[in-house]
């Protein structure tokens, strides 16, 4: 049975795009004490993954597979799978004592996995056996052939408002992986704080990672936390997360904002601000949220210390693209400095957006020259583009669909569709009632291709990312609300090949959430309920207070 044409017997996330019982209608399959992995060639480190995850929860030892074992999972890269369902594709068939995972490639084979982790049930989410005397593991016979519709499925964590420690985002990156995503874009410098230590610049960190204080809440009247508040990784951290990523298959996209949202790193070095308007020497972290006047200053010094950054940045991320910001920046601090209008005059440029674009431009050419490729919020598209950058579309579709009209690469993270900080529930208990109402439903039924391209302008829609702002988000468990289950939803946007918004099976989707709401659960995941608020969350207090004033959109 097709998946896309009627009801599911399976309770997979995201929805495969065929599943089907077994040709020869036989036997599922258990997996016990007697079960081996024969791991063929390039297929060593999902054998690892296996034996780690899967054996851990199950309690058994899946050893290599010899004569002795009764039942066996067979992995291989399977050139004939690639080339019908891409290296991000695969096809699994459980049949009567054999699990044949076979990928196009080992992302492929690494996605099937998580499908095979999934058959096995919540509890094999888990790092220990509940029951250790449960030996015996039954899957159902099926057959499923899959492969991802876009080949970016993202989203940004930003731990610049508030920091999330090193732990915290190699769980991030599990919880990426059972969902099928494989690009995480770290949010690494803001106003309010730089997290990645430079070592040519100790004071980034020493002094741009602290700010003095914290506001509480998204209102013009907020609360205060007055103690001092920091973080940052260490460059074994930033290796640490980018080969556990690599490890699931998911490439760690780093941002450092040029050039505005870059108080934290004029606090640390005040020569890289305007100092021809104001005194850039009293400048502290910021420690409020908004946009700030504070920008860089258009100089030679500037994009050196940038470019000085950045290699040191290039050295951490393998990835291809790097993203440089690009959002948010008020340009009346240049329309003041003489500095800043004798570039312009210089240059010739086109007043203070392409002033800006100038930046840009500097830093698509220094990292092409380098073989990697700019990304930045679409504000980049103001005063012009190089050819190679490629632009993420947030202000709504319009961006996206004037970048893939000038030929430029595309990744869809709308804010009115896929900012997960904002809001599930329009009710007054919600924890912090921000931004717009976007439902469970509401996010199922997000299309990131806008419909107004044609197929070659929509070649260049690369994939979508959910995007995590953490103003208002102090905490794991608060992140966690915010964004699950609606990340469940948006995975299986990025992944399936679904029908048009409006021909979606949103109820088929639930009644496979059912099972995935306990799957969460053996994560440790603080998901919102889908029936409403958690009993905390009507307690008075700092975690439970909603924000008072808040109009029904902000």
């Amino acid at each position: 049975m097709n998946d896309t044409e009627g009801t599911t017997t399976h309770h997979v996330i995201p929805l495969p795009r065929r599943a089907d019982g077994t040709a020869d209608g036989g036997a599922g399959c258990l997996l016990d004490e007697g079960t081996g992995i024969e791991a063929q060639p390039g297929t060593a480190c999902v054998a690892q993954w296996l034996r780690a995850t899967v054996g851990a929860a199950t309690g058994l030892p899946l050893p290599p597979h010899d004569v002795s074992c009764t039942s066996r999972i067979l992995l291989r890269i399977a050139p004939e799978t690639g080339r019908e369902l891409g290296p991000e594709g695969y096809r699994l068939v459980i049949g009567d004592g054999l699990v044949t995972l076979e990928g196009g490639g080992e992302a492929g084979l690494f996605w099937g996995a998580q499908t095979l982790r999934q058959l096995l049930g919540p509890d094999a989410f888990r790092r220990a056996p509940l029951a250790p005397d449960l030996r015996a593991w039954p899957l159902p016979a099926l057959r499923i052939d899959d492969a991802p519709r876009f080949a970016w499925r993202g989203t940004m964590l930003d731990v610049a408002r508030h920091f999330t420690p090193k732990d915290g985002v190699l769980r991030w990156i599990d919880l990426l992986a059972a969902h099928k995503l494989n690009v995480l874009h770290l949010h690494l410098t803001d106003d309010q704080g730089w997290r990645i230590e430079i070592a040519r610049h100790p004071e980034l960190t020493r002094t741009g990672s602290w700010r003095e204080r914290t506001k509480l809440g998204h209102r013009a009247s907020p609360l205060w936390d007055e103690r001092p508040y920091g973080g940052h990784y260490t460059q074994d951290d930033i290796r640490e997360i980018v080969a556990y990523a690599a490890q699931r298959h998911i490439t760690v996209v780093p941002e450092i904002d040029i050039p505005g949202h870059s108080q934290a790193a004029i606090a640390a070095y005040p020569e890289l601000g305007n100092t021809d308007v104001i005194d850039t020497t009293s400048l502290k972290v910021w420690d409020t949220w908004g946009v700030n006047p504070n920008v860089l200053a258009p100089t030679d010094n500037t994009l050196r210390f940038y470019e000085e950054v950045l290699e040191e940045v290039l050295e951490l991320f393998p990835s291809p693209f790097v993203h440089i910001g690009g959002d948010e920046c008020p340009k009346d601090q240049w329309k003041a400095s003489a500095t800043a209008q004798a570039r312009i005059a210089e240059l010739g440029l086109d007043g203070e957006d392409g002033l800006q674009s100038w930046f840009i431009r500097h830093f698509d050419r220094w990292l092409a020259d380098r073989g990697r490729r700019l990304i930045g919020w679409d504000e980049i598209l103001e005063g012009g583009l190089a050819r190679g950058a490629a632009v993420a579309s947030w202000r709504g579709y319009a961006g996206g669909v004037a970048a893939a009209r000038a030929g430029h690469d595309v990744v869809m993270c709308p804010e009115q569709q896929v900012y997960l900080d904002h809001r599930q529930h329009p009710g007054p208990d919600e924890p912090v009632p921000l931004g717009f109402v976007r439902t469970l439903e509401d996010v199922y039924r997000f299309e990131p291709l806008p419909p107004q391209l044609t197929d070659s302008e929509a070649a260049h829609v690369l994939g979508t990312q959910a995007n995590v702002w953490t103003e208002v988000m102090e905490s794991q468990q608060r992140i966690d609300y915010q964004v699950f289950p609606r990340l469940a939803a948006f995975a299986e946007v990025a992944w399936s090949q679904l029908p048009a918004p409006k021909d979606r099976d949103y109820q088929e989707f639930t009644r496979r959430m059912t099972v995935h709401y306990r799957r969460l659960d053996a994560l440790g995941v603080a998901y919102r309920p889908p029936t409403g608020p958690l009993p905390w969350q009507k307690r008075p207090g700092l975690l439970g207070r909603p924000i008072e004033g808040a109009p029904p959109n902000v």
